[in-house]
Formats: structure tokens, C-alpha cells, sequence
């Protein structure tokens, strides 16, 4: 029963919750309509509020673009004005400039026709001058005896005369000025260069002959059927020539190394006194050892006397060779030396490269040193050596243009050519043939004598000068420079000679009368 009840008080308190629940679920649900309600009326009183500002909004941001328009349109008017006003001014100037230019057209049309007038008339009056120098020339022409062709060579011929005549003179002078003052100059130089290096004299020749004590040594020398002085011939390459010439042998080659060697050889088998072939080799052999190291010492005391370093020990032994190799008599080696104590002088006195100067001048000849060996000039031959041995460039044309076989590019290379004719043509340096002297002497006076208006020349002081004297009535004053310059050239270009030759062109004018 108790169950019972409590089963229904159970089932009646679930349906009052459940009806008490729906109550308060229908007072929540009003209160939210209620609650919407409002918010929705809310926002549409929000929306009216701010669509009303919008509105506000735009139309001030409307009314503001308005007036910047108007402002933009206000001042593009203004614009095109400015610019209506510039077309209008350039059209009236456009429009004075036209008339301008017609009346300048007009003006140069009247011009025009006032020249081609003018022309006409000019074109009448040069027919006219023309017409009228015609008739003076052929006048002219009969009057003087010739034509207007001869008359304007003769007047050439005139104008250049004079002019001939003028620059002459001019050039006479400005040249005996520069003389003058290059010679009180030169010698002054030269001078104290030589004074400073006055070395001995050079006239030294190859011995070549070869004294011996009796006539008999020929026969010993000769050996027998001649075995003796074939074996001497083959070991040294020297003819010997044994002739009627009393108590003396003569040694023939074209290599004085060689000769060299020979003469020792043979001095050394004289003394010794045992010639026969095996003997002959071993002297030859000797002899050979001592002038090689001859060769090599000369050419280390050469060096060491002109006081250079730093040439090749190759090109050494080559310079040493110069001291059995002679030009005009004159010993190689010791000229060389000379040219290079004077080169270095000279260079010294003027201001120039002196290392370079005395390096030319010692290798100027070292030509000559193969010459007998080698094909080709000295000059060529020296060129080759030093180039082959690493010389410096300077150097080198020092020693291609010593004889002036090419042109001067430095001083230095000019000093050592001067060097080179102050040592050659001392008196005494030298010496040559009397044949080759006297050809010399004649060929200078052919020269001189080949010219038009010479009427004698003398070679004199040895050939160094030759002294011409012209015609007076063909050589004027004024062809005396030009005629002495082209004889100078002619003898540089027909003749080889040591030093310098002095020309010395002579005009003499006599007038001769008799009293009765």
C-alpha cells in the first residue's frame, strides 16, 4: 500500500515538474520575443540613424568634387586661352615674317638682275682687256725679238738666279756663323780629349818575315824533297816562301791568327834545331796553345784597360783576336782601345752616355777580328757578334753607324765615328801604299775636275784637302756654296778614305793692264 502510494506521489510529482517546467518555458520564450522584439527595433532605429549620415556623407563629398571640378575647369579655360593667345601672336609673326621675306625676294631679285648685268658688262670688258693684251704682246713680241713663252723663261730664269743668289748668301753666312762657333767648340772638346788620352803610336804591322841565322836553316827547313815545310804548311795553313832573300823565310796567309801561330812555331824550331815532321806538329801545337792564350789575355787587358764589365766571355776572346789583325798598319786592338778612351771623353766633355760611348767604341771593329773567316762587311759581321752576344741595342748601332753606313740615332753612336776618324787620321796612326796613296790623290782631283766651271785642283796635306780653283767668268760668289757642297758629296759617295777630306772651292778674279 505504502508502495502504491508512493508510486502514484511519484508519478503526480513527475507530471507537476513536468507542467511546472512548460510554465516556466513558456515565460522564457515570451520574455525572448519580447527581448528580440527590442533589439530588432533597435537596429532599425540604428540603421535609419546612420543611412541618414551616409546620406549627409556623400552629398558633402559630392558638393567638395564639385567644386574641385569647377576649379580644374575654371583653370583649363584659363589654359587654352594662354594658348589661343600664343597661336594668335605667332600667326601675326608668321604673318610679318612672310611679308619680310617678300620684300627681301624682291630686293634680291633686283639684286640678281643688277649682277648678271654687272656680269654681262665684265664679260664685255675682259673680251675687251683680253683683246687689248693680245695686241700689246704681239707688239711686245716684235718690238723685243721674241715670244711670250721665251720672255717668261727668261724671266724665270731671272727670279731664279736671284733667288739662287739670295739664299747663298744667306746660307753662307748662317753656315760660317755655326762654323765658327762649332769649331772653337769641337777643337776645345777635342783637344782636351786627346790631351787626356795621348796614347802611343799605332803604326804597328804582322810580322811576316822571319829572320833566320844562316842560308843553310833553308835547306833545314825545306827538309827532305821538301817534306819539312809541306808538314809546316798543313799544321799551321801558311805558305812559306823562301826565295833568294838572304838569311829570312816569308810567311803568306790571309789569317793573321794563323800567321801568328806559324811565326812562333817556326822561331821555336829554329831555336830548337830539330825540324822534321813529328817535331813540327808538336811545336805547331804549342804554339797554337800560346796564342790562344794570348788572344784571351789581350782581350781580358783590353777590357780591363777600358775599365767595361759584363761582356761575354766569348766576345772577349773575339776582341783579344784584334790584336793580331792590322788596317792601314794601324794595330786593331790599340785603335779600338783608342776610340774607346777618346768616345768616352768626348762623351764626358758634352754630356752624353759615357758607359755607352766606350762600349761602342771598344766593339766598334770586332768585325774585323773574323772578317778574314766570315762573309760580309766588318760592320755586318760586328752587328751579327754583338747582337749574337746579347749587347746592348745602343751598342750595337755604335757599331753599325760608325762608318755611317746607316742613319745617326744617338749621340753616343756620333761620338764614336768622331772617335774613330781622330784616331785613324793622327799622323803617324796610319800608313798605305804608296800606289793606293797616289790612286787617292788622283781620283780627289778627277772629282773635282769632272765639274762644270772648275778650272784646276790640288790634292794636298796628303789628300786630306783639295783645293779647287774655279772660272770666275762660269762661278759666281753664290754658286761657290753649292758647288762645294756637291763635290763634298761626290767624293762621299765615289771614294773610301780614313778621317775627313776638307774641300776648299777658290774664285779669283784678275784684272790685267800694261803702262806704255
Amino acid at each position: 500500500m505504502t508502495a502504491l502510494w508512493i508510486s502514484i506521489a511519484a508519478v503526480l510529482g513527475i507530471a507537476l515538474g513536468f507542467v511546472v517546467a512548460i510554465i516556466i518555458a513558456n515565460q522564457k520564450a515570451s520574455k525572448s520575443k519580447n527581448s528580440a522584439t527590442k533589439i530588432i527595433e533597435n537596429a532599425y532605429a540604428e540603421a535609419k540613424t546612420a543611412k541618414k549620415e551616409a546620406l549627409l556623407e556623400a552629398k558633402e563629398e559630392i558638393h567638395q568634387l564639385k567644386e574641385k571640378a569647377d576649379a580644374e575647369i575654371s583653370e583649363r579655360r584659363n589654359e587654352i586661352m594662354k594658348a589661343e593667345n600664343r597661336i594668335l601672336q605667332r600667326e601675326e609673326n608668321i604673318t610679318k615674317k612672310e611679308e619680310t621675306i617678300d620684300k627681301k625676294v624682291e630686293s634680291l631679285e633686283e639684286e640678281q638682275k643688277n649682277l648678271q648685268e654687272k656680269i654681262i658688262q665684265l664679260n664685255k670688258e675682259k673680251e675687251e682687256t683680253i683683246q687689248l693684251n693680245n695686241n700689246i704682246a704681239k707688239e711686245l713680241e716684235k718690238v723685243a725679238g721674241m715670244t711670250k713663252e721665251d720672255a717668261k723663261k727668261l724671266l724665270i730664269a731671272k727670279f731664279e738666279d736671284e733667288a739662287k743668289r739670295d739664299a747663298a748668301i744667306i746660307i753662307r753666312d748662317i753656315e760660317q756663323k755655326a762654323k765658327d762657333e762649332a769649331d772653337k767648340k769641337s777643337k776645345e772638346i777635342i783637344t782636351l780629349a786627346v790631351q787626356k788620352y795621348a796614347a802611343e803610336q799605332t803604326s804597328e804591322v804582322t810580322v811576316t818575315v822571319v829572320p833566320l841565322p844562316n842560308d843553310d836553316m833553308k835547306g833545314r827547313i825545306i827538309g827532305r824533297e821538301g817534306r819539312n815545310i809541306r808538314a809546316i804548311e798543313n799544321a799551321t795553313g801558311v805558305d812559306l816562301i823562301i826565295d833568294d832573300t838572304p838569311e829570312a823565310v816569308v810567311l803568306s796567309s790571309f789569317d793573321p791568327v794563323r800567321r801568328e801561330v806559324a811565326r812562333m812555331a817556326l822561331e821555336k824550331l829554329i831555336m830548337d834545331g830539330r825540324i822534321h815532321p813529328g817535331r813540327i806538329e808538336d811545336i805547331v801545337d804549342k804554339a797554337q796553345k800560346d796564342v790562344d792564350a794570348s788572344i784571351k789575355e789581350a782581350g781580358e787587358n783590353a777590357i780591363f784597360d777600358a775599365n767595361i764589365i759584363g761582356i761575354h766571355p766569348e766576345l772577349v776572346k773575339i776582341l783579344g783576336r784584334l790584336k793580331y789583325r792590322t788596317s792601314y798598319g794601324q794595330n786593331v786592338l790599340k785603335h779600338s782601345l783608342e776610340v774607346c778612351h777618346i768616345a768616352g771623353m768626348l762623351a764626358a766633355e758634352i754630356g752624353a752616355d759615357v758607359k755607352i760611348a766606350k762600349r761602342g767604341g771598344l766593339l766598334h771593329d770586332i768585325g774585323k777580328a773574323l772578317d778574314h773567316e766570315t762573309e760580309g762587311t766588318h760592320i755586318k759581321i760586328g752587328v751579327d757578334l754583338a747582337k749574337k752576344y746579347k749587347e746592348n741595342s745602343a751598342v750595337i748601332h755604335c757599331i753599325e753607324a760608325h762608318h755611317g753606313d746607316v742613319e745617326f740615332k744617338s749621340i753616343e753612336a756620333v761620338l764614336v765615328q768622331a772617335a774613330d776618324a781622330i784616331s785613324s787620321s793622327r799622323p803617324g796612326a796610319r800608313r798605305e801604299s804608296l800606289e793606293n796613296y797616289i790612286k787617292r790623290l788622283q781620283q780627289l782631283e778627277e772629282i773635282a775636275n769632272a765639274f762644270k766651271g772648275v778650272e784646276k785642283s790640288y790634292a794636298i796635306q796628303a789628300g786630306r784637302e783639295i783645293r779647287i780653283l774655279v772660272k770666275p767668268e762660269e762661278v759666281d760668289d753664290a754658286k761657290l756654296v753649292f758647288l762645294a757642297k756637291d763635290i763634298a758629296k761626290k767624293i762621299e759617295e765615289e771614294m773610301d778614305y780614313p778621317g775627313q777630306i776638307k774641300v776648299n772651292v777658290i774664285r779669283e778674279s784678275r784684272s790685267t793692264e800694261y803702262a806704255k
